[in-house]
């Protein structure tokens, strides 16, 4: 992802992200994003929408450990999740399924050497 939008991600939910100052031993999220700019919304709202859950239920703050593509999905690890959080975690997981990772429009998986979920526009870009 690209610097700006996850520069976004920290200043709107720096404690949802808290982990990106911590070594690799304790977070992978001093990594960053590790995915294409296509799912940030799918991203941001669910982080919004964490945070608000957080706020109803007067739970801690989770700690999100990783965000990542595999097998064409995003995975979205975090510490001190409930129920609903969870379910919420599966929805966005479930949408970034049929969502394309470079742009947001709507995709598909797509085979290959690495499964991405592609438009048919970066499908063919991309060779897929």
């Amino acid at each position: 992802m690209h610097q700006e939008l996850e520069q976004k991600l920290y200043e709107d939910f720096p404690e949802l992200y808290r982990g990106r100052h911590k070594s690799p031993r304790e977070s992978s999220m001093c990594y960053g994003f590790s995915c294409d700019d296509g799912w940030f919304q799918i991203i941001y709202d669910l982080s919004a929408d964490i945070m608000a859950i957080v706020k109803e239920e007067g739970i801690a703050v989770p700690e999100v450990r990783q965000v990542k593509e595999k097998l064409g999905g995003f995975c979205f690890y975090l510490d001190g999740v409930n129920e609903k959080i969870n379910r919420r975690i599966m929805q966005a997981a479930a949408l970034s399924l049929k969502t394309c990772e470079f742009c947001g429009a709507p995709g598909r998986k797509r085979p290959g050497g690495w499964i991405r979920t592609l438009c048919d526009e970066h499908a063919k870009k991309e060779e897929f």
